[in-house]
This record gives structure tokens, sequence and C-alpha cells, in this order.
């Protein structure tokens, strides 16, 4: 296979120039996870996050007008896929190295200073090579989102079955603070023990400073006892405010 190609410059000559081959296989998700490690039986791509500072404040993906309602705000991407993993979704935009909608989204995320993963959807009931691909993908979005924003990205916990959740935990070996979701877990009895369980596998492989909760729930009661364990093991809670909690706390209070 030729490894170049011949263009014609700006002064109008024509040289031979080494050919873009990432881009021409398709592979343009390398430029980030070559700046990381491959971790676990599936090469999951390694991230790693730190902070000691929290963001107070979850934004909706499909919300910018709240990307920057207060100085420690966090982008979360608890919504449908399609509103954020559509055919012009950041991750599409990454593996085609799509340079217009790159710029679009390096606009739109200007100056925000937090993101937690994105929550690509994973279920019980289709093939493991579709949920372990999207895990792939929240991790390549999160890599870009960490190195081209300059941000801080909290890794997203999420699992498909109880029981997968080992592997969907490589690679977040060296991160001291990660998130979790309790949306569709809170009413839902079998959902809820899940995720209990959820928690305490993560606890006991990760070495965790702070886990940061998105619920909309109008208080914290169901937060204190789905993440009891980790409490118990000096882990810091942290429940920032978003609109749908803010909504349902105002509605508790008036009843």
């Amino acid at each position: 296979m030729k490894k170049f190609e011949t263009r014609t410059n700006e002064r109008g000559e024509r040289e031979k120039v080494p050919k873009d081959l990432a881009k021409k296989f398709n592979l343009n998700y390398l430029k980030l996870t070559n700046k990381t490690y491959s971790v676990g039986e599936y090469d999951l791509p390694e991230v790693v996050c730190n902070t000691e500072v929290f963001p107070d404040y979850i934004a909706g993906y499909s919300n910018p007008g709240n990307y920057h309602k207060t100085p420690y705000t966090a982008v979360g991407y608890f919504q449908y896929d399609d509103t954020f993993d559509g055919i012009h979704g950041l991750y599409n935009a990454i593996y085609y190295k799509n340079e217009k909608l790159l710029k679009e989204f390096k606009n739109r995320f200007a100056g925000v200073r937090f993101f937690i993963a994105p929550d690509y959807s994973e279920f019980g009931d289709i093939d493991t090579i579709e949920n372990l691909y999207r895990v792939k993908k929240a991790r390549i979005v999160s890599l870009w989102l960490a190195l081209e924003m300059d941000a801080v990205v909290i890794p997203n916990i999420t699992f498909s079955r109880i029981e997968d959740i080992d592997y969907y935990l490589k690679g977040l070996e060296r991160c001291t603070v990660v998130a979790f979701s309790t949306m569709c877990y809170v009413e839902n009895k079998i959902e809820k023990e899940n995720l209990v369980k959820a928690v305490k596998k993560t606890v006991d492989y990760l070495d965790l400073k702070a886990i940061v909760v998105f619920d909309v729930c109008g208080d914290n009661t169901v937060v204190d006892e789905i993440f009891e364990y980790a409490r118990n093991k000096g882990i810091e809670i942290i429940v920032p405010q978003n609109v749908l909690k803010s909504r349902n706390i105002a509605r508790k209070k008036v009843v």
C-alpha cells in the first residue's frame, strides 16, 4: 500500500506528502487513545480523574444556557442517546475527524471546567459487543474533552448487567473520583438493588475519595441509602444540584 500521495502545494508545484492513514482507515480516535493505555481483557482506554475540586451543579447536555450557571458547573449527558449521540454527535465528529463539527463542539463547550463522561445507554438484553462499544465511546469522548477542552472529566460508572461491571471498571484504576446516576434505579426495587451492588463493587475495586451523584429526587434519602456503603468507607458523596432536582425539591416543599 502506498503511504504517500501527490498533491499540489501553495506554489503550484506537485509534491509527495504522507497520507493521513488514520483518516483513510477511520482510525482517527487513535490520536487520543495513543496518549493513554489499553487496560483489561477488552483493551478499554484508561482515563484518570483525581480532582480535589468538585462540581456544584450539573447542566444537561441539551441546555447550554446552564453550562456556566456556577463557576463549578459540570455538563452531564443524562438524556436519551439520540440527544447527544446522533449522526452529528461528538463521538462521530471524533471518529470521522469532522473538523467543522469538532470546532462547533469546542465553541459549545468553551469555558466548561467539568464534564461527567457520557451516559451511553447499555442493556442486559442486547449483545455484549454493543455494550462494550458504548463504554469505549464514553472513554474516547472523555479523552477528547480532557485533552482538547482542558477540562476535568469524571468517569461515569455504567453497566448493562451487574455481573459485567468488573470489566467495565477496567481502565479506571487510577481514578479517585467517579460519578453515578440514580435515574431509572430509584423506583424499581431490583434496579435499585443492582445499583447498590454496583456501588459496592466499585468501592471495593477502586481507591476512591469521592463519588459525584446525579440525582433528581426531592431529597437525598434514597442517595443516602444507595451510597451508605461508600460513605461508611470514608468516601465523600457529592450531590450537585440540577434543574430536575431543584424542581422536585420545590414541589416537595409546596406539598
